[in-house]
């Protein structure tokens, strides 16, 4: 039969995961706008590792046991400031063009986000997680393909308490990819609902997405406004983003070799 591939579409849905069974299962996290593809960017520029966390307090705890750590994140979208952390300042935001290689390169960085962190936290049982972003596509679904898990579970972050059209577009990015690869399948009704979004859009994805709360909120900001184009980028990076079993960490491995599958268009 394959793979079964499904969906959580929003936080009501993935919160559920920590009490979950998840044998089998092979997760992608998906937090498009930006958590992800901020996580994905930053291991492409050399960071050594990722260590996701839930709150500002337990990123601020790290990093006073680990003060060579550095500290990234958002609340609100915007760079936590010192009013909210105890006075700690945080380094970085989670605007992926902060991410460069002279910021990051062989640094490990305590990462705190509103939902992708928590996202990546509620399945990190699973026997496999990824972070997925439109930035490192391909080299995701080849990695979970040649896993040849029982399930394939792509999560969407979303917003605050609500899904986010970015991240359902791009679990039916990696539907319609895994789908062209030949791989057989079968959907639930959940993963449908992706994919058919995904395929309504066509390849009209930035025309798609100004009906997103998010890219709207970054478009309006001029110093973000320029993450949007960043974070829809096809297939940037060949690497993938995994969840470390033993740290909880986001590490980067490089892409499985062999045939890619055609770019979903």
């Amino acid at each position: 039969m394959g793979s079964v591939l499904d969906t959580r579409l929003g936080p009501a849905d993935w919160e559920r995961l920590t009490s979950t069974d998840l044998a089998g299962a092979a997760c992608v996290v998906f937090d498009i706008l930006r958590a992800t593809s901020t996580a994905v960017t930053a291991l492409a520029h050399g960071a050594r590792a990722l260590l996701p966390v839930g709150t500002l307090e337990e990123a601020v705890a790290l990093h006073r046991q680990h003060p060579e750590w550095l500290l990234a994140g958002e609340r609100g979208g915007l760079r936590p400031g010192p009013e909210s952390t105890g006075g700690v300042a945080f380094h970085l935001g989670n605007s992926p063009r902060e991410f460069t290689r002279e910021r990051v390169q062989d640094r490990t960085i305590v990462f705190t986000t509103t939902n992708g962190s928590r996202a990546l936290h509620a399945c990190r049982h699973a026997p496999a997680v990824l972070a997925g972003a439109l930035l490192n596509l391909t080299a995701t679904v080849e990695a979970v393909r040649a896993l040849r898990p029982d399930r394939v579970l792509l999560i969407c972050a979303g917003t605050g308490p609500d899904p986010a059209l970015e991240d359902v577009l791009a679990a039916g990015a990696f539907i319609e990819q895994w789908s062209r690869a030949n791989l057989e399948s079968h959907l639930t009704d959940a993963a449908s609902v992706a994919w058919r979004a995904w395929r309504g859009a066509g390849a009209d994805l930035s025309g798609a997405l100004q009906h997103s709360a998010n890219a709207r909120r970054l478009l309006a900001l001029p110093e973000l406004h320029d993450d949007v184009a960043w974070c829809l980028q096809h297939d940037r990076f060949r690497l993938t983003a995994w969840l470390d079993p033993g740290t909880n960490a986001l590490i980067a491995r490089p892409a499985p070799a062999g045939p890619h599958p055609p770019a979903p268009r």
